[in-house]
């Protein structure tokens, strides 16, 4: 079975510690649990991540269990290789982490 690689955006990362840092303020150890499903989403995509549907443009997005939170990712069948971009609240403009860019 072919495996695609992870790339994860610095955004991406900002969003992650952002969100672990308001999530351990609410209740100490949360952060951690947020982080490890995230981490756990990201890599179950490495063997399938075409299953999510294309929500906006080309980019894709699968909830984090147990947290609202979606992350956003384009798969580049080409090269194996899937880019994180950004991991936003659910309650959030979907295509914010475009306008990072800018």
């Amino acid at each position: 079975m072919d495996v695609y690689d992870i790339k994860i955006d610095s955004d991406a990362f900002i969003d992650i510690k952002e969100a672990a840092d308001w999530y351990n303020y609410k209740s100490d150890g949360l952060g951690g649990r947020f982080k490890r499903n995230v981490k756990r989403q990201i890599n179950n995509l490495k063997s399938n991540p075409e299953i999510y549907n294309i929500r906006y443009k080309n980019v894709r997005c699968v909830l984090v269990k147990k947290f609202p939170f979606l992350i956003h990712f384009i798969v580049d069948k080409k090269n194996w290789m899937v880019e994180v971009l950004a991991v936003i609240h659910t309650s959030r403009n979907p295509k914010i982490w475009e306008q990072k860019e800018k």
